[in-house]
């Protein structure tokens, strides 16, 4: 079964963990210092985003879902920069201050898109445990997941609490694990160990059998609902009481940076399944989402258009026939991409060199065209008894299949007004011999600001020469 895309809006998700602040470095590297063996990086930009726990919050609010967080932090300025950036990006913070100790801090130095070095700024926190747990505790009622995002740096110091606390509410609890004894997630729903975490605890896995038999184990042993391994360039297993062992292929075209894939993978799992999506399905949607983010440069958020995106090259619907709703979701990916929208309409009965040389031209005008169709009852009322000659369906299949479109969808109405007002295309264009003030839905674009076009047709080009000609014949 392919994965569809949940309405992440109706997430509400808790995150609770060690947040930092990730700095990156950028500069050039023309020499060696003269002191050492080392490259001289002359800093050109410096760029500060959230990571750890914040950064899986920072993906969750980016898929659309509400989220809460929940940390410590020293009192200075790095806490201040977390808590602005998540704040701007719609998490609600809730951070435990302690005023003498610094806020987690990364830096890395990049040159060329390559790391170079990584510095750490950090001491273990002394987290008023019993407080936090009150904290998160008060957040419980209000949300659908609670993610532990633990990196073992003193923030979380009774798991065991926690989980009680959210499963008594019927809440899943998924954690991404840290350290050497797996025992502390006793009783959650769903762990997320990298293969070198899994393999620090059950011993190392020669073969797939062993990964097999050891992962079954673990799963037993814990008390967990499922255990997802995340494996590199190997993939994901999947392992759950409800099913057997599911392995899902790496979905990455080119890895660039893994660094912040597992918070994008726990962050995609809890998203979909506050959405109310099946485990199977959302390890899917998270497996695609990893391989989002392995393009990328350094800690980053998966968008929600970005994986919808990624989910219509996969299910085969990024380009061709759609419905409304379809389309319009489309649309507000492409244009999330950056990308210009062109519009135009018509019966397109019996498609001839003129449509062919026409929707070529108005491709031509932007980034993705959108082809719309009168019905066969809408086209009977415009162009009489007898048309359509093929019905819509043939129509729009024939249309789908050229190169110039990227996306069809058919109307009712005797003029695309409707879908105009909900498409808003960046261009609007007719062909044949209308002037601009005659293209019907000329003045809702305009409104916008969008433009209105009209090109040319191919001379002695007509379906209805084309019928005449048949019949005489």
């Amino acid at each position: 079964m392919q994965p569809v895309m949940p309405n992440f809006a109706a997430a509400r998700v808790l995150v609770a963990g060690d947040v930092m602040l990730d700095r990156y470095w950028h500069g050039s590297t023309c020499r060696i210092s003269p002191e050492a063996p080392v490259p001289v990086v002359k800093v050109e930009q410096c760029e500060e985003r959230p990571g750890g726990a914040a950064n899986v919050a920072l993906n969750l609010a980016a898929l659309g879902a509400s989220v809460r967080l929940v940390g410590v932090t020293g009192v200075d300025e790095a806490a201040q920069t977390l808590a602005t950036s998540l704040q701007s990006a719609g998490v609600e913070t809730h951070f435990q201050p302690i005023a003498t100790q610094p806020t987690l801090v990364k830096l890395r130095v990049i040159s060329r898109h390559q790391q170079l070095l990584r510095l750490d700024f950090e001491q273990p926190f002394a987290t008023d445990s019993r407080a936090l747990t009150e904290q998160i505790a008060s957040h419980l009622d209000d949300c659908c997941v609670l993610v532990l995002s633990d990196y073992g740096k003193g923030t979380l110091q009774n798991h065991q609490q926690l989980i009680a606390l959210a499963r008594a509410r019927g809440i899943a609890v998924l954690a991404d694990p840290k350290g050497r004894d797996f025992s502390i997630y006793q009783g959650a729903t769903l762990l997320t160990p990298n293969l070198a975490e899994f393999e620090a605890i059950v011993g190392h896995c020669a073969d797939e059998r062993q990964l097999l038999s050891k992962g079954t184990a673990l799963l037993a042993e814990l008390n967990l609902d499922a255990l997802l391994i995340t494996r590199g360039e190997q993939g994901m297993t999947l392992f759950s009481n409800a099913f057997a062992p599911m392995h899902l292929p790496a979905r990455a075209h080119e890895v660039f940076d893994v660094t912040g894939a597992g918070d994008t993978v726990i962050s995609t799992l809890a998203c979909a399944l506050a959405a109310g999506e099946a485990l199977p399905q959302a390890v899917k949607l998270a497996n695609l989402a990893a391989g989002i983010v392995v393009g990328k440069l350094g800690t980053a958020a998966i968008s929600a258009p970005e994986l919808r995106r990624a989910l219509q090259r996969e299910t085969g619907s990024e380009r061709g026939v759609l419905g409304t709703q379809q389309l319009l979701a489309c649309i507000e990916d492409a244009r999330a991409a950056g990308e210009k929208i062109v519009f135009t309409n018509g019966c397109f009965d019996i498609l001839h060199a003129g449509h062919v040389a026409y929707l070529e031209q108005a491709r031509a005008l932007g980034d993705r065209l959108v082809l719309a169709v009168n019905d066969d009852a809408s086209t009977t009322r415009l162009k009489g008894a007898g048309r359509p000659i093929n019905a819509v369906e043939r129509r729009m299949a024939v249309l789908a299949g050229l190169e110039a479109v990227d996306w069809v969808v058919s109307f009712s109405e005797d003029n695309p007004c409707r879908l105009l007002e909900q498409i808003r295309p960046d261009v609007l264009v007719k062909g044949g011999d209308y002037s601009l003030d005659g293209v019907v839905g000329a003045d809702i674009v305009r409104a916008y600001g969008g433009e209105v076009k009209v090109l040319g047709l191919v001379e002695n080009s007509s379906t209805t020469a084309i019928v005449e000609k048949i019949l005489i014949r």
